[in-house]
């Protein structure tokens, strides 16, 4: 598991990524798991996902609208297969309308540089 942190701030908004290999819905749901065993993230305010399996893509936008489906686009334009990528969202008070998409999007982008480099 890959995870990196203060990858945004805005507002008081903080963001995070993390991501791994997994091959079916149910190793989704253990990473998702241990992820939250870090109690930072179990009372984050979003952990969306995506993730583009062999056999169907899956995502949940864990309550930020539609940002399930930008971390899912952005897999397909890298051909990422088997690979869960979590946006990791803590709420700082203030509404930040559609920046909230790019924020989704350089976390995801970080991530992909990332393990480009790894």
């Amino acid at each position: 598991m890959r995870q990196i942190e203060g990858v945004v701030s805005d507002r008081g908004s903080k963001y995070a990524v993390s991501g791994g290999l997994v091959s079916s819905r149910d190793e989704v749901d253990a990473f998702l798991k241990t992820l939250k065993q870090a109690k930072k993230y179990a009372k984050a305010t979003h952990n969306t996902w995506a993730v583009l399996l062999d056999d169907a893509p899956l995502k949940n936008d864990d309550g930020e609208s539609g940002a399930g489906m930008v971390i899912l686009r952005m897999l397909e334009r890298e051909g990422l297969r088997n690979h869960v990528i979590v946006v990791t969202r803590w709420y700082g008070g203030k509404h930040l309308g559609g920046d909230r998409f790019r924020h989704v999007q350089d976390c995801v982008r970080v991530y992909l540089e990332a393990e480009a480099a790894a």
